[in-house]
């Protein structure tokens, strides 16, 4: 049985003030590919993971969409997902 498992996190400290987007590449339970907004580019963790972050860190129009992902995708869903994380107490 094989597993391909692709995340996409947002991390949001005091409300949208700072906010981080994590995607990260998993197989077979191995992560070997992260996009982290804080660091600005991919990060391999294997071969496979190392070859793939060169080359989507070589490609700029992915990379900006990738690094503008904190405002079009986390930002954005805010308001629909505050009432069930933040207002939850």
């Amino acid at each position: 049985v094989f597993q391909l498992i692709g995340s996409l996190e947002c991390y949001f400290t005091n409300g949208t003030e700072k906010v981080r987007f994590v995607e990260r590449q998993i197989y077979n339970r191995q992560q070997y590919l992260m996009f982290d907004s804080d660091v600005g580019h991919y990060v391999g963790f294997t071969p496979y993971g190392e070859r793939n972050a060169k080359r989507a860190n070589s490609n700029p129009e992915w990379m900006d969409d990738m690094r503008t992902a904190v405002d079009t995708y986390c930002r954005y869903n805010y308001e629909v997902f505050r009432p069930f994380s933040v207002e939850r107490r």
